[in-house]
């Protein structure tokens, strides 16, 4: 990505020139807002310390302290927005800790508070900074008056502890924490969809056999009243019920294969993805190449990722052929789906292909398009390899 010289790397700065340009003006702003802010940030350091720890051989104590912690949260929110609007430096902010009392009473809210590596390095950035930040307002307002020639350089110099204060103190706390958010979006997700399908299936029903059946009922009601009067519209209307009967076994079994098909139960991926070929527009080659059979939640994704995709492909593609390609690669397994149609399929153009990535990662998987206009098009999908569990077992 390009990015405009006001807004530059936070990784790699521009280097500093002798004219005290833009970029170098806001690093100097940077500099000067450093003393207000160290001495504040200072005193609430001292100030949650002393009371926090002061009063924690009483009850109100450690509640003290972890608020303090979560107000040093907030402190350190400040500065990370103080260094990405005037040093251009990008840290992702936290996960925020819940807000309340957790399930479970005050002491597991006590208990997340007290070990937040978040709030406890925030408090000690704010504790640290004061020198700091009389060192630098010092120099820098020196430097205005009698060493203006050399002050980008002078301003560089400092900014670049500032940055690496901001890195190593202000960050999430490391990788578990950042992934334990990205893992709390994805719960979001998988509830969403499965109430989404949830809705379906209940739409389903209602509009589709459960309305076929209450018919069908009411008919053999009326065909048993006429059943001695006039046998013969008595056996008419049997006959008809009969075929309703047929279309509403049809409809849930088309329903039941939605939830879960039975041929991907009973004899796994490969013959269910050649009967969803079979029902398909136009016509699909299917390869399966697996050493056994993953997981029945992999399992069961995989054959609703595939469908989804070959009904795109019959719809909206124009295609004459397509393919289906599954294997297994080291711990993932992957899958592609190709077309020979005209192309052009965006994430967002109404396909469906939004809801697929979507519902992919929320399984640590990953959804690829690649679909330039006239085509081909071209879709790979990965999930995590997982073993399925010993008949008998309770699934992993």
């Amino acid at each position: 990505m390009t990015m405009s010289p006001s807004v530059p790397d936070p990784d790699r700065p521009p280097p500093a020139l002798l004219a005290l340009d833009r970029w170098t003006w806001r690093e100097i702003a940077h500099l000067l807002v450093n003393l207000p802010m160290a001495i504040a940030g200072f005193v609430y350091a001292i100030l949650v310390i002393a009371v926090g720890v002061g009063l924690s051989v009483t009850v109100i104590g450690l509640p003290v302290l972890v608020a303090g912690l979560r107000g040093a949260r907030l402190l350190g929110r400040v500065e990370r927005g103080r260094a990405r609007s005037l040093l251009g430096v990008r840290i992702e902010e936290p996960s925020p800790l819940p807000r309340g009392r957790q399930e479970g009473g005050v002491f597991p809210w006590l208990w997340s508070g007290l070990k937040d590596p978040v709030g406890w390095r925030s408090l000690l950035y704010a504790f640290v900074r004061l020198p700091w930040g009389v060192l630098t307002f010092a120099v820098t307002l020196v430097s205005l008056i009698v060493l203006w020639p050399v002050l980008p350089f002078i301003a560089r110099g400092l900014t670049a502890a500032d940055r690496a204060m901001v890195r190593g103190l202000l960050p999430p706390s490391d990788e578990l924490e950042r992934r334990i958010a990205e893992l709390e979006s994805d719960r979001g997700v998988v509830v969403d969809t499965a109430a989404a399908d949830l809705r379906r299936i209940e739409r389903d029903l209602h509009d589709g056999a459960q309305a076929r059946l209450v018919a069908l009922a009411m008919g053999l009601g009326l065909a048993k009243e006429k059943l001695t009067d006039d046998p013969e519209a008595a056996a008419r209307m049997v006959d008809e019920a009969h075929g309703e009967i047929k279309v509403a076994l049809q409809e849930l079994r088309d329903l039941a294969r939605g939830i879960h098909p039975a041929v991907l139960t009973d004899r796994g991926l490969d013959a269910a993805l050649s009967a969803i070929a079979s029902r398909c527009t136009v016509p699909v080659n299917v390869s399966v190449d697996l050493p056994g059979r993953p997981a029945e939640a992999i399992e069961g994704i995989a054959y609703f990722t595939v469908s989804e995709l070959l009904q795109n492909v019959s719809k909206h593609s124009g295609a004459r052929s397509a393919s289906v390609e599954v294997w297994r690669a080291s711990d993932r397994l992957l899958i592609k789906v190709t077309d020979d149609g005209s192309g052009g399929a965006r994430m967002g153009g109404g396909s469906g292909m939004a809801g697929l990535a979507e519902r992919l990662g929320a399984v640590d998987g990953l959804f690829v398009l690649d679909s330039p206009v006239g085509g081909p098009t071209a879709v790979t999908a990965e999930l995590p390899w997982r073993d399925r569990a010993p008949a008998g077992s309770p699934a992993s």
